[in-house]
């Protein structure tokens, strides 16, 4: 396990997700939170988290003149960017549930759980997304939702303000200044803070009810197996609505001290990668399958001799790397790495940014062959594993005992075993507190002795790494 760095705050101290910021800026008032790009000037833009927190003030001003109390819902539809943070601690600061949203998803799908939910008030990106909403909800005044945010300034937003009574456009809803954030020491860290619905791939979505002590927790697990610190500067590209970069791209970098620059989309991740320069990205396999792609594609326009020779520094990069896990022996092939580094390996990392030490790889199995060939040039690849029940993560490689084909270790204080059928069970401070308004669900899902079912079968190796062989539902 790792010896955290003092700069870390430990979940006891951040005591609250909201109480997470609050120590952030005691702890780096003037150090470099985020970075954004704004369309308006086309420029990058940073706030300090001094700044952040001045911003969540505001945020948190407006929303308590809100007809909400504490435990009420409140939905946030919006692309990677500093307001989602500001919504969403804002909202956890004043005791409200949080409901992130997916910015593709269906109308409808949208409408069913702002209503299974009881959302009492929304954020969303722009005017056009919340028309296209609108005739999937019960008319006005019908329905639990009572206030709609818009973030954008367009003619359509006004006109959607003119239309509806529940509608405000932000700029003219935020006050001038929100006073001071301080931690809320009468809450409860096992209180509810989000309910993030699951894709629904079988029927109508379900709500996962997770708490605050269950993301710091596994944010701070994390940090068990994986580094982070003050210097480094994640890219954020995978929604927020999605429980894994939202515990390890958005509370875990804040408990570390780590900044995060947030990608303008995905169709331009190449290029934000270029000009962010990160040290660490969470990511999905489809997007190191993309790269890979990409990689394949210009092989076929070159010579047979540059074929091999990348064929060559991925073997190469890949006996190094295992050499260096203690896996296998010295080799005097691995006297051509430096110059294989230099011809091959330095240019597709420089197209990464240059700076990268970390890639997570979690959501879905990450191709053995597709792991090889990056770790072989020299990007470092961990895979993990998780559900969105579990906060989302129950294990990750480290990095200096990285066994590609697995997911890695438990993160601290979570139990793994396997059970009947193989079936990978966990029970940990990850673990959800239940399905929403499902009681059903939740006992099929956690065990009288607290005890996670995930459905998935695996085999745990000798040395504790979890390896994934198939699933039972």
């Amino acid at each position: 396990m790792k010896q955290f760095h003092e700069n870390l705050i430990s979940v006891e101290e951040a005591h609250t997700l909201d109480g997470l910021l609050v120590r952030r800026v005691h702890r780096s008032p003037d150090g470099l939170a985020y970075q954004y790009f704004e369309r308006a000037d086309k420029q990058w833009h940073s706030l300090t988290w001094r700044e952040m927190a001045d911003a969540v003030a505001r945020w948190r001003r407006a929303l308590a003149q809100e007809d909400l109390k504490p435990g009420d819902r409140v939905a946030v539809l919006l692309r990677n960017c500093p307001e989602w943070l500001m919504w969403d601690q804002a909202a956890l600061s004043l005791g409200l549930v949080t409901v992130p949203l997916y910015t593709d998803d269906r109308p409808d799908n949208i409408a069913y759980i702002l209503d299974e939910a009881g959302v009492k008030a929304m954020l969303v990106q722009d005017a056009g997304r919340w028309k296209r909403l609108v005739p999937c909800l019960p008319e006005e005044g019908d329905g639990p939702l009572q206030r709609v945010l818009l973030l954008d300034d367009s003619k359509e937003a006004e006109k959607c303000e003119r239309n509806d009574d529940r509608v405000v456009r932000v700029s003219r809803w935020l006050p001038e200044s929100g006073g001071e954030l301080t931690v809320r020491r009468e809450a409860d860290p096992h209180e509810l803070a989000s309910i993030v619905y699951t894709s629904g791939t079988t029927g109508r979505p379900k709500g996962v009810m997770l708490s605050h002590h269950n993301m710091l927790s596994v944010a701070h697990g994390s940090l068990t197996v994986l580094d982070c610190y003050e210097e480094d500067k994640f890219l954020s590209f995978l929604p927020l609505s999605h429980t894994l970069e939202r515990t390890a791209g958005y509370y875990l970098p804040m408990m570390a001290g780590a900044a995060v620059a947030f990608s303008r989309s995905v169709a331009q991740l190449g290029d934000d990668l270029m000009k962010v320069r990160p040290t660490a990205i969470i990511a999905v396999p489809r997007i190191f399958e993309k790269v890979y792609g990409r990689i394949q594609d210009q092989l076929k326009k070159k010579s047979p001799l540059a074929r091999r020779l990348f064929d060559l520094a991925v073997g190469v990069g890949w006996s190094r790397f295992e050499y260096q896990q203690g896996r296998a022996g010295w080799s005097p092939r691995l006297l051509l790495w430096p110059l294989l580094e230099r011809l091959v390996a330095r240019n597709v990392v420089a197209k990464l940014g240059g700076q990268l030490r970390l890639a997570v790889s979690g959501g879905a199995p990450l191709s053995p062959e597709i792991a090889q060939v990056f770790i072989g040039l020299g990007i470092p690849i961990v895979q993990g594993y998780g559900l969105t029940e579990t906060s989302p993560v129950i294990s990750v490689n480290p990095l200096e005992n990285n066994v590609p084909e697995s997911v890695g270790l438990p993160i601290r204080g979570t139990e793994v075993r396997i059970g009947e059928n193989d079936e990978l069970l966990v029970r940990g401070p990850g673990v959800m507190l239940g399905y929403w308004n499902n009681h059903k669900a939740t006992t099929e899902t956690i065990d009288p002795d607290g005890w996670l079912h995930t459905g998935d079968q695996a085999r745990i190796g000798e040395a504790g790494h979890i390896f994934i062989t198939g699933r039972i539902k």
